[in-house]
């Protein structure tokens, strides 16, 4: 029987997003592959510091059961394969089961996200994530330099979304962006009982959730919405996750409130926004990623 992804989480990440490259990627950078693949050959068996996004991943392939496999994690890299030689090893080191990859020499991955059947893509070049998410899948560009993750909380994987542009369509934004904030409040209000249409990350809470609920192991979910909606048009977006029968633990309506510090006391493993301000506020506290969708990114 062929091998088969079917019914997996499959998520995609950079290399640069699962493991600390940033020295070795100032050559890269700056045109000199070559300098770049011999530096990482001379440091093969050095294992590279974790990245912003080594939490994530490291918590997702912990779902995964004896016979029972859940969560595939394979990296989709710009790197050349003797890096790739040290993403493998490095992933090694820390326990991590990472066992496809493919790597691509300088052009852009994202055209095998979809014989990967990945659902999500975390990378650190903002071209290759807009490419992805026109080919439809959930994509983040990570910032390499952001907090990393809180490890007070081992056998739970904390994930954090903004809503509008995110897990819900640029619907109501455009309104905000085009109208502002009375427009919206009143749009929403009027649409209390109307679900929202799905944004680009629905189809991973709808993953997440599953994940949840087919666990038995020590590992579970906890799902946050932290978003800048505040009352009357906090109801629409609980009504849509009822509408979709997907629950989030936490839901934050911050009415425009800085999301940062609310984040860092959530202690997510990783968290989504399309809005650049708030990744930058949030990054100094929690792994971050910017989704470049909706609106507010064109």
């Amino acid at each position: 029987m062929a091998t088969t992804l079917d019914g997996q989480l499959v998520v995609a990440i950079s290399s640069r997003a699962l493991f600390d490259f940033e020295e070795e990627n100032q050559l890269f950078e700056e045109g000199d592959d070559r300098a770049y693949m011999a530096l990482q050959q001379q440091r093969l068996d050095v294992p590279a510091k974790p990245g912003v996004a080594f939490s994530l991943a490291q918590k997702l392939l912990r779902f995964n059961e004896a016979g029972d496999q859940r969560v595939e994690v394979v990296v989709l890299s710009r790197n050349d394969p003797i890096s790739g030689m040290r993403v493998f090893r490095s992933a090694a080191h820390y326990g991590l089961n990472v066992q496809r990859g493919v790597f691509t020499r300088g052009q852009s991955p994202w055209r095998y996200l979809r014989p990967l059947q990945a659902q999500l893509f975390l990378s650190a070049n903002e071209a290759d994530v807009r490419s992805a998410l026109e080919a439809g899948v959930a994509a983040a560009r990570v910032l390499p330099h952001a907090a990393r993750a809180s490890m007070a909380h081992p056998d739970e994987l904390r994930i954090a979304f903004d809503g509008d542009a995110v897990l819900f369509s640029d619907e109501a934004e455009r309104i905000y962006q085009a109208e502002g904030l009375p427009a919206f409040q009143a749009h929403e209000l009027a649409q209390a009982g109307k679900p929202l249409a799905a944004g680009p990350f629905k189809p991973v809470l709808e993953a997440l959730h599953r994940l949840q609920h087919a666990q038995n192991g020590p590992m579970r979910v906890r799902s946050a919405l932290v978003t800048a909606r505040s009352a009357p048009a906090h109801e629409r977006a609980i009504r849509t996750l009822m509408g979709w029968q997907i629950e989030v633990d936490e839901a934050m309506f911050l009415g425009g409130l800085p999301k940062g510090e609310f984040l860092r006391e959530f202690e997510p493993d990783f968290f989504f926004d399309d809005q650049a301000g708030h990744i930058a506020n949030a990054s100094v506290h929690v792994p971050s990623g910017h989704v470049a969708s909706g609106v507010a990114n064109r």
